[in-house]
């Protein structure tokens, strides 16, 4: 079969299904998309709020709980206690199909109907203020994470330890500050680091130790800016920063971000990779056009699929992993699932479900929500195997028949996810508005619901000016203070205005030497992320000049195979044209690694 391109439904553009595209879909038995990558992957991400917890009162008990989602969101909430036990069932929720009505209604219908779980967290322990978590213990305001002990303040935490304002980092411990790291210890205002150890300041390190300031370093101790100095002479150097100053920290940070630019980036963003296209995608074999991606195999067009073990054989699959596979056009899935399609929130080794939502530990589901461990639903009305397995069909040529069609005028027939505007969630909740930002008056044009932020009138105890700037100057009465956020809600990143040091939280800074944080965890967080590409790629060229970089920025330490000839590799990259980033390729790249 030869590449075809077609056109978006939804923003118009043209994208091209290729031959092993048409594979897959004839594998999962599902017809091609009619929404480009992009698009697909913003309707998915409409359904994810990655972070925001909310004050609300449990549909059950009446109580106060904390849930993912907000008081005025449309859906039906129980604390997870009482969602996981028997004092309710979801068969009680079954229904028949009704041939007259778009099925995507009638799910609709149903989902609002079911009560949802509070939070997405899988055996939690002492870990209330976390969300998306499996097996996470003493942990406070982590998410999306896989066995992470006694870290707060993180994302995307996979088997980490006495982590603290990090965000996609794996198996790593005593780190802060950092971004994508994997086996690292004690690494602090890093990113992109591997297999390293006391690093300050540093970028795309591997196998390293004691460094400071350094930039695609391999196998390297005691580097200083990238140069080799003695133990002494290199502690003697990083002494005079001051690092438990926020004045010195200031100081390294503007320091270190400007040597960093004067290097090469390889292309794509990854490391131990056969036959890979994406950025942050590592230890994995043929994965295409992905984002955020670890230990996994035959993917493409997938998103945060970073929690081990790794998954394979999915498309267009965001956020989670934990073995899953044959999983596509999916979100929020993992933990054992196999043979998904459309499914939001099904997880635990869940498989041959489609449409499901929220469901888990079952199998041969279409159309549900909330089910746990069963069997042969449909609407959450069980039906006998034969009977399953004939109105599944009946279900599908209906769906083509009379598709459902969005406010936007898209047509949703079967082989489509679940339209944006069915979810719970308004658009500026979810990582949506993340990677593909839109004004309130946009999102609203466009179907989605948006939510204005609650009205926070904290009351400062501590002005930013009086907070103390050295950390040998700080004492644990500062755990008693409400501190004034340096940005003061004028950042547009979710600025809670203030913030509290917890007692954990003000024992890990005098551990490490550091001075106390100005920003609140949310703004810290998206701070931490402008290190972090987007989604998207771009068509690329290798400005490897030959002696030098295009632009003249950086001079090649070594002789390339194509001497001082221009370099013509093409590729598909991660950077923005424009952003005054040095590219190579990987080719080029290699040679210049020390």
């Amino acid at each position: 079969m030869n590449t075809e391109a077609r056109q978006c439904q939804n923003c118009k553009n043209s994208f091209n299904i290729e031959p092993d595209d048409f594979s897959f879909y004839e594998k999962m038995k599902v017809p091609p998309p009619t929404f480009c990558p992009m698009c697909r992957t913003q309707r998915r991400w409409a359904f994810r709020n990655a972070r925001g917890l909310y004050k609300r009162k449990c549909d059950f008990s009446g109580k106060d709980i904390f849930s993912m989602y907000s008081p005025d969101s449309p859906v039906k909430v129980y604390d997870r206690d009482i969602w996981i036990s028997d004092a309710w069932d979801p068969i009680d929720y079954g229904r028949d199909i009704d041939w007259s009505k778009p099925f995507l209604s009638q799910l609709y219908e149903l989902m609002l109907e079911v009560p949802f779980k509070s939070n997405n967290v899988i055996r939690g322990v002492n870990s209330d203020y976390s969300n998306n978590a499996t097996d996470p213990k003493n942990c406070y305001l982590v998410f999306n994470t896989t066995v992470p002990e006694d870290c707060m303040y993180s994302n995307g935490l996979n088997y980490s330890r006495e982590c603290v304002d990090v965000s996609h980092v794996s198996k790593c411990e005593s780190c802060y500050q950092s971004f994508w790291l994997g086996s690292c210890y004690r690494s602090h205002y890093c990113s992109q680091c591997v297999d390293s150890s006391d690093l300050w300041f540093c970028k795309d390190c591997q196998g390293c130790m004691n460094c400071f300031g350094s930039v695609n370093l391999r196998n390297k101790n005691y580097h200083f800016f990238n140069e080799p100095l003695s133990k002494e002479d290199y502690e003697e150097k990083v002494k005079e920063y001051k690092l438990h100053t926020k004045n010195g920290i200031e100081k390294a940070l503007e320091e270190t971000r400007k040597f960093w630019k004067k290097f090469p980036n390889k292309n794509h963003q990854g490391i131990k990779n056969l036959d890979c296209t994406g950025s942050y995608v590592s230890n994995s074999k043929n994965v295409k056009d992905s984002f955020l991606v670890r230990e996994s195999e035959n993917m493409r067009y997938c998103q945060y699929i970073q929690e081990t073990p790794g998954s394979k054989d999915c498309y267009d699959y965001s956020n989670w992993g934990c073995g899953a596979e044959l999983v596509y056009e999916s979100i929020s899935c993992g933990n054992g699932v196999q043979n998904l399609k459309f499914t939001w929130l099904t997880q635990e080794s869940t498989h041959d479900a489609e449409y499901t939502i929220a469901c888990f530990g079952s199998s041969y589901l279409f159309g549900c929500v909330g089910i746990r461990k069963k069997e042969y639903c449909i609407l959450n009305k069980q039906y006998t195997k034969d009977e399953y397995l004939d109105l599944i069909e009946k279900i599908k040529k209906h769906m083509n028949d009379l598709p459902y069609t969005d406010k936007n005028g898209n047509i949703y027939r079967y082989g489509e996810f679940l339209p944006a505007e069915m979810s719970p969630w308004a658009y500026n909740e979810t990582i949506a508005q993340e990677y593909f930002p839109l004004t309130k008056e946009e999102a609203i044009a466009k179907g989605y619901r948006w939510r204005d932020p609650d009205v926070k009138d904290y009351k400062p105890t501590l002005l930013i000016e009086n907070v103390p700037t050295d950390i040998t100057n700080a004492d644990d009465s500062i755990t008693k203070e409400i501190i004034e956020c340096a940005h003061r809600g004028e950042c547009n990143q979710g600025c809670t205005k203030a913030f509290r040091i917890i007692a954990d939280e003000f024992a890990f800074y005098k551990k490490i030497g550091v001075p106390l944080p100005i920003l609140c965890p949310a703004c810290r967080t998206m701070e931490r992320l402008k290190l972090r590409l987007g989604v998207e790629l771009y068509d690329g060229t290798c400005m490897c000049g030959g002696v030098e970089s295009k632009d003249g920025i950086y001079k090649n330490q070594v002789t390339h195979p194509h001497s001082d000839a221009q370099c013509h590799n093409n590729f598909k990259t991660g950077f923005k044209p424009g952003r005054g980033d040095v590219v190579y390729c990987e080719s080029c790249y290699q040679q210049e690694v020390d």
